[in-house]
């Protein structure tokens, strides 16, 4: 009797044992490996992709691929379905067409795809699993705050950028393409908005989005096109949320420096909106049709006292205006000269034509001397590129220096 107890027992236990293992097993997702065939399937079907852009030989894309996995694993726990959130990766060497297609210059490269729609922003945060997990988690979160009072509107976070919606029922194609606009530009505007009863006083003529610009002085901008249509909602706030003027900060700055374009910035105490308002109009004045061939941008001086050194100013001088072309700071002179019609605009160009380059290195071009004064070549050494130094790090990645290694 007593060995058959035991026996008992002993079945009881190992049963128990195996269910307590089925129990605990952890879910092993699947990292998928894209390809020219299955890339934009994969993407367009999914909520969230993560999509980690590698090459074999790269020893950081080594070190990340285990934490990448592990991340998925713990992912896949919280969004078991299989299009909530999907983990990819594309082997650059064997996919050169695809590293080409997201103009992927360093490895590893992480970025975030939205229903095939490539965000902005890659991930540039630790690579743990943790930090991966709370990144994806983050994207997962509704970017939406409901009002449930209009009183709310009036205390808005005026130093953001605000869009509201006011919508008759949350289920409708209005704002399920809000909410598609809202998760992909989540980051550069908070958004709002109230439903039914609650929003009925801003529907008067029917479901509308309201823009609320920064500080109190602006006026609000109300769309008038179809909110049904994706790309003019799209391209409607895009325009209001990402300033032509942005600001650069220690986190941004890899990000910006990567795109690639000369900055020129605007050295500004933080408290003096007055020079940044001038700043911005004179830019979208004198500059706009140059957006595609620069980075307007502005920096807090205290914040960035390196660089003002190396162009010989302090804070002390500030507001100060200066482009950098990545191989050399050139400084604008006055900063009440920016107001003198096509001062600002003759500035950028000089840039572009190499003159700020050559008058740096060899004095006047000679069409700016007087006639019959001699001209003479005055050797100098304009200040180095100093927001280079903000550049992806060649100790977190493979960069690749030139694109045609790919």
């Amino acid at each position: 009797m007593t060995c058959f107890l035991r026996m008992a027992q002993d079945y009881i236990f190992r049963r128990a044992l195996r269910e307590v293992t089925w129990v605990f097993t952890p879910v092993t997702a699947e990292i998928i490996s894209l390809d020219t065939e299955n890339i934009d399937d994969i993407l367009n079907n999914a909520d969230v992709a993560l999509v980690n852009f590698y090459a074999d030989w790269c020893r950081f894309s080594q070190m990340l691929h285990p934490i990448f996995e592990e991340a998925s694993n713990v992912i896949k726990e919280e969004y078991p379905n299989a299009n909530q959130v999907v983990f990819a990766r594309v082997d650059c060497d064997q996919h050169s067409d695809i590293a080409q297609r997201y103009r992927i210059s360093k490895y590893p490269t992480l970025k975030l795809f939205r229903n095939g729609m490539m965000m902005k922003r890659e991930y540039r945060g630790q690579r743990s699993v943790k930090a991966l997990a709370d990144y994806i988690r983050q994207q997962k979160s509704d970017p939406i705050q409901e009002l449930h009072d209009l009183a709310e509107i009036t205390t808005p976070d005026r130093s953001k950028r605000n869009i509201i919606g006011y919508f008759e029922q949350k289920d409708s194609e209005n704002y399920r393409v809000f909410e598609r606009v809202a998760n992909i530009l989540h980051d550069d505007c908070a958004f709002l908005a109230a439903f039914g009863v609650v929003s009925k006083p801003e529907r008067y003529s029917g479901d509308n989005i309201v823009y609320k610009p920064p500080g109190h002085s602006a006026p609000d901008m109300v769309y008038l096109g179809s909110m049904t249509n994706f790309d003019g909602t799209y391209n409607w706030i895009q325009d209001k949320c990402v300033p032509l003027v942005r600001e650069i900060t220690f986190e941004n700055g890899e990000e910006l420096t990567e795109e690639g374009l000369p900055f020129l910035i605007l050295f500004h105490m933080k408290e003096d909106t007055e020079s940044l308002e001038i700043f911005q109009n004179e830019v979208a004045r004198q500059l706009i049709s140059e957006k595609g061939t620069i980075n307007f941008l502005h920096a807090d001086c205290d914040k960035f006292r390196h660089p003002l050194l190396h162009i010989q100013k302090t804070p002390a001088d500030c507001p100060v205006i200066a482009i950098d072309s990545f191989r050399h700071m050139y400084v604008f002179g006055d900063f009440r000269d920016v107001l003198i019609p096509g001062k600002l605009k003759q500035f950028v160009f000089d840039l572009h034509s190499g003159k700020l380059h050559r008058e740096f290195h060899h004095g006047p071009d000679p069409t700016d001397t007087a006639p019959g004064e001699e001209v003479q070549d005055v050797a100098s050494s304009p200040p180095e590129s100093s927001f280079q130094k903000l550049a992806p790090s060649e100790y977190r990645y493979t960069l690749l220096r030139d694109r045609d290694e790919l």
